[in-house]
């Protein structure tokens, strides 16, 4: 069976699927793996680690694509302007971290082409899924760079310092949202020497706060805000409007507020609203580490940073984890490796529909979307 590594195409993604370390593992397991030439250049990964490491370089994308059985990519494939759908092999296996509800155009052509496509962002987050988890180990690098980021932007120093001019006092960082980049970002602002206040509308995510040294500050809810899996639910209206309060007091003392809330862990419901960001400090940062799901703040412009009248900048980064290549690729390389190892029998992959990771993480299948959450968007956009 080939497995095949595209080069990714679309514009600021230095990632690779697959790295040399995981080639040498799947040929271990019996496959042929084939990758363009080119593909991990970005992440630094030249085209002779992976000839070292076993793997057949295809100078075309084409070419490559119609050859494999299973495609591996980190990101969805591109209909428009370049074609990267109808090169694959119809009945071929594929698998990426899709967000088919971002991507629905993808989905629907994946499904006229016949291929079976998994997404990795829709693997039920279990104990038996955790070294598949993409979402995660890219979370992990978002809320790493984001508290960087922070610290970049700000005019101020995050630690204490004692100095002869006199004592500088410790920037004061506000973390909304507790999963993995929230988390990294409590940790990563923590070990830089800033105060942190956390908040997370699932209350049982306290201790962990506590646990990377943060300070836990919370609304007691009326209805639960837990989905599941780890992921957050919206908020009932009521429970709403006493957040929007904390929100606002919080943001009002912050230096800095790093914003990591996604639903599902795909859309970014819009917390911090334009009289919230009136109200902070001039010289205040607000780093919005949900731009790629919309953003968490009112005023976030995806992809750009802004300065507000009173002098507030807001930084809306996407993808960042393209600007960690590297470490970012040998993650998402090894959740990749995980997934098709563990139902490999006999060299081959094996498609067990029964099988709850397979099942949940399966997007199209036999030319139909079978994905729930994406057939009902793509009904939502058709009507």
């Amino acid at each position: 069976m080939k497995i095949a590594v595209p080069k990714e195409t679309r514009p600021g993604e230095s990632r690779v699927a697959l790295v040399p370390e995981s080639c040498k593992k799947l040929a271990q397991a019996g496959y042929e793996v084939l990758v363009e030439a080119g593909a991990g250049t970005a992440a630094g990964f030249p085209d002779a680690a992976y000839a070292e490491a076993g793997a057949r370089l295809v100078p075309e994308a084409a070419a490559l694509l119609s050859e494999g059985d299973f495609v591996l990519k980190v990101t969805a494939p591109q209909v428009a302007p370049r074609d990267e759908v109808t090169p694959l092999r119809r009945g071929a296996l594929l698998l990426a971290s899709l967000m088919p509800t971002r991507h629905l155009d993808t989905v629907r052509a994946l499904a006229a082409q016949g291929v079976t496509a998994f997404s990795t962002d829709a693997i039920p987050r279990t104990t038996r899924a955790q070294a598949m988890d993409t979402l995660s180990s890219m979370a992990n690098i978002i809320g790493y760079k984001g508290a960087l980021l922070g610290a970049l932007e700000l005019g101020k120093y995050f630690p204490m310092f004692m100095t002869a001019a006199g004592t500088v006092f410790p920037a004061n960082v506000f973390v909304i949202g507790a999963g993995v980049a929230g988390l990294q970002a409590i940790a990563t602002a923590r070990r830089l020497g800033a105060k942190i206040a956390a908040t997370d509308v699932r209350p049982e995510v306290k201790e962990q706060i506590e646990s990377v040294g943060g300070r836990y500050v919370g609304i007691e809810l009326k209805q639960s805000a837990a989905a599941g899996g780890g992921y957050a639910k919206e908020l009932s209206d009521e429970d709403k409007a006493r957040q929007r309060e904390l929100l606002a007091e919080q943001c009002a003392q912050s230096d800095v507020v790093i914003t990591t809330a996604l639903i599902g862990g795909v859309f970014a419901p819009k917390l911090i609203s334009a009289e919230i960001v009136g109200r902070m400090k001039p010289g205040a940062v607000i780093v919005d580490l949900a731009a790629d799901g919309g953003g968490n703040c009112e005023l976030s412009q995806p992809g750009r940073t802004i300065v507000t009248d009173h002098g507030v900048k807001i930084v809306a980064p996407l993808n960042l984890p393209a600007t960690m290549p590297t470490h970012a690729s040998l993650l998402f390389s090894r959740n990749l490796t995980n997934f098709v190892t563990t139902f490999t029998k006999d060299k081959t992959f094996q498609l067990d529909l029964n099988d709850d990771i397979q099942k949940g993480a399966l997007i199209t299948h036999n030319g139909e979307v079978v994905h729930e959450p994406t057939r009902t968007a793509l009904a939502t956009a058709a009507a």
